[in-house]
């Protein structure tokens, strides 16, 4: 269960990264503050997903830890800016701190 959160955690970060740089570009582009200030904590997001599945590899519980601050920021920004797509975010961050709890709990062999 390491292996998949980590990976998969590498391959959204990506994705989300690429997303916020466009939101936040946009944002700035058309004059919409609040597009652009979600841009740029979904870049926040984005590398904290990339730590995270960074360290899901070897310690999941570190990894768990940055997947719970990057739901509580996808959260809140999704909540109360107009990229809402933050939300979908911030509850797989939540899924995958849960799968790395599980992922740490297991005796190492």
């Amino acid at each position: 269960m390491k292996i998949a959160s980590g990976i998969i955690s590498l391959v959204l970060g990506v994705i989300i990264l690429l997303q916020s740089v466009i939101v936040e570009f946009g944002g700035t582009v058309f004059g919409e503050k609040s597009a652009s200030q979600g841009g740029s904590v979904g870049i926040l997001v984005a590398l904290l997903f990339i730590i995270g599945g960074a360290f899901a590899f070897r310690l999941p519980k570190v990894a768990m830890i940055f997947s719970i601050i990057a739901c509580i920021f996808a959260i809140a920004v999704g909540s109360t800016t107009t990229f809402k797509d933050m939300i979908i975010w911030g509850v797989l961050a939540l899924i995958f701190a849960i799968m790395e709890y599980f992922a740490g709990r297991k005796k190492q062999s």
